[in-house]
């Protein structure tokens, strides 16, 4: 596995609409510097890890090199105070068969092995070239199991969704045609109150996340079906317990679920804050 760490900053540090992409840093890696969900995102490192772990934790030196690259082509030198967010991911990269190749030069591409029960098995891959990656496995099997060869038809299938002319400065545009269902539901019951401002989250999104996106805890909801952790750690830290009483409430669950589902989530989102 190979780690790479991103920081989220304020948008101010780069007004726009357009990404910068510093093709050689000093160390002969990449920087990516990319406005995202009225944010920006800068990135990333790539170190090798011995083990792999469920929350990888950002090194150092990997926030002091982002850092200090970064402050080359910002409006503004971003100092460690001003990160929001700051998470680690691991990348499953299928190594070559020779030792002593840098991580950056392993291949980003999928590999799919057989077993001899018949199971296929994909590693590496990235989530950029998912559709190549099933279409590949699907052609894998129909060959190992000699069934007839049915072309593809994802190419240009929408995703579930898929929303034309999408208003990116509307803070709940990637629910796409799900948008005007939630905020009726929103309205219907009473969940249009402002969970965060600066995130732009209506309590609507909580309820809908468990009734149509399977969420199951708050960590669910903050992480995954939104990027409150992601974009700013404290502030996702602060709506915790709003969020953890509007789910109790949907899931039945007591008091002492929600408590211990706010401190669970401190806990795990602690990683995210410098």
């Amino acid at each position: 596995p190979s780690q790479g760490v991103h920081l989220m900053l304020d948008k101010s540090f780069l007004p726009g609409d357009d990404a910068i992409t510093i093709p050689k840093t000093d160390d002969g890696r990449v920087l990516f510097l990319v406005p995202w969900h009225n944010k920006v995102i800068v990135g990333t490192t790539d170190t090798p890890v011995k083990k792999e772990s469920l929350e990888p934790i950002a090194l150092e030196d990997e926030i002091g090199f982002i850092l200090n690259t970064a402050t080359r082509y910002l409006t503004k030198a971003p100092k460690r105070s001003d990160v929001l967010s700051v998470f680690a991911g691991l990348r499953p990269l299928a190594a070559p068969s020779e030792d002593g190749n840098k991580t950056k030069e392993i291949s980003r591409s999928h590999k799919i092995f057989s077993s001899d029960s018949g199971l296929l098995t994909i590693v590496g891959g990235k989530w950029t070239t998912f559709r190549k990656m099933g279409e590949d496995l699907v052609d894998k099997a129909e060959r190992n199991q000699q069934w007839k060869h049915i072309a593809t038809k994802t190419k240009n299938l929408k995703i579930h969704g898929y929303k034309k002319d999408v208003d990116l400065n509307n803070p709940l545009y990637f629910y796409g045609s799900d948008e005007e269902p939630l905020l009726k539901l929103s309205k219907e019951k009473g969940w249009n109150a402002t969970l965060s401002n600066s995130l732009g989250v209506i309590e609507g999104q909580v309820v809908w996340a468990v009734q149509n996106e399977m969420a199951l805890n708050v960590e669910d909801f903050l992480a995954r079906r939104t990027r409150c952790q992601l974009l700013d750690a404290k502030e996702s830290v602060r709506m915790a317990p709003r969020v953890a009483e509007i789910m109790a409430s949907e899931l039945g669950k007591d008091s002492e679920w929600q408590v211990k589902q706010v401190e669970d989530y401190k806990k795990v989102t602690s990683n995210y804050i410098i």
